[in-house]
């Protein structure tokens, strides 16, 4: 296979270069090199091939494209951001750069693209209510009730607070802020081109991603990080709401298998997999833990200060969203391997990618 990895020098991107080498593919990546993201040129296998440019340059992107037959587009502007000022950027990084690149790949006739979502096109997960065990879908939280350490989501017809469930594929679509908006209409311009082109494209909603090369300190970077950051200054990390909101924490080595699966189930079918034009796969752990469990194991695994629980919350966060990775199980024969415990042990002492936005 001749794999292009846009974004490959970032942190999930340089962990799929290293997954589609270890495969025997022929690799590419495109990436800016941002020196905002990047504290010096990133080192890469001799069999790579970098090239500096940015997708929102046709030119650049048609050049990578040359002589390739699947794209895996990594490259994005990441996180909740700041503030609604950040808009702008994530539609060029993310909506813009995605309408050039699936441009190219039609003039370049190139007919696979693996393209890397998020879970943040669910909004709030899914949930039970708590009363009649039926599916229901909550509404934005109210204020009233976060000041008063009520941080669970109610129905929003009685008012009873709802019970946190695995979210499905299927699940209704409900972006709440510009990033999640900006992923959202990246699913739609894959789905429009693979249509319209008869190529097909697989997106991949990824859960909560850590692991080694994570860039630290940033309003941009998961958790996870910013725990680790913290610790890495020797402070307390610091845990919102009570700490009890539920994610899916995926090692992302386990994201970069997920990739090259997708890869090679498009070129060749997988377990299960059937010749869709457009199909969406959730990738989190089988393994549901708190953003609490991970700021108290990182401190425990990496001898630091044990975090504080401080009740802050923002209105922009969800509260609970866990995966259901069956679809993803049975149809392309991806599985996590790697534990909670034993990625986060790793997790508590890895590099971290020294440059900060």
């Amino acid at each position: 296979m001749r794999l292009l990895v846009t974004g490959g020098a970032g942190f999930i991107g340089s962990h799929i270069v290293d997954a589609a080498l270890a495969k025997g593919w022929s690799v590419r990546v495109l990436d800016s090199l941002d020196p905002a993201l990047h504290a010096g040129p990133p080192e890469f296998d001799p069999r790579v091939e970098l090239l500096t440019g940015d997708v929102t340059d046709p030119d650049a992107v048609d050049r990578a494209l040359e002589g390739m037959d699947t794209v895996c587009h990594q490259s994005a502007k990441v996180g909740l951001g700041v503030s609604f000022a950040d808009a702008p950027d994530y539609i060029r990084n993310n909506d813009f750069a995605t309408a050039v690149l699936l441009a190219a790949m039609e003039r370049r006739a190139i007919p696979r693209l693996v393209l890397a979502s998020s879970m943040v096109v669910y909004g709030e997960g899914a949930y039970t209510d708590s009363e009649t065990g039926l599916p229901c879908r909550p509404g934005p939280r109210d204020e009233a009730d976060l000041r008063a350490g009520i941080f669970d989501p109610r129905n929003p017809e009685t008012g009873a607070v709802l019970i946190p469930a695995m979210v499905t594929e299927d699940a209704p679509l409900d972006p709440r802020n510009v990033y999640a908006a900006s992923k959202l209409s990246q699913e739609h311009l894959a789905a429009s081109w693979a249509r319209s082109t008869g190529g097909s494209a697989v997106a991949l909603r990824y859960h909560n991603v850590y692991g080694p090369r994570m860039p630290r300190d940033t309003p941009y970077a998961g958790v996870a990080s910013l725990f680790r950051s913290a610790l890495a200054r020797g402070e307390a990390p610091r845990v919102f709401e009570d700490g009890a909101q539920r994610r899916s924490f995926i090692h992302v080595r386990d994201v970069a298998a997920a990739n090259t699966a997708a890869a090679e189930a498009l070129s060749g079918g997988g377990p299960g997999f059937r010749a869709y034009n457009f199909r969406a796969y959730n990738v989190g752990a089988d393994e549901v833990h708190t953003i609490g469990d991970v700021a108290r194991v990182l401190s425990e695994f990496g001898s630091g200060p044990m975090p504080v629980v401080t009740g802050e919350y923002r209105l922009g966060d969800v509260r609970h969203i866990t995966a259901s990775s069956e679809r993803i199980k049975a149809e392309l024969g991806w599985s996590p391997a790697v534990g909670f415990a034993e990625g986060m042990r790793e997790f508590a002492t890895a590099p971290l990618r020294g440059a900060s936005r």
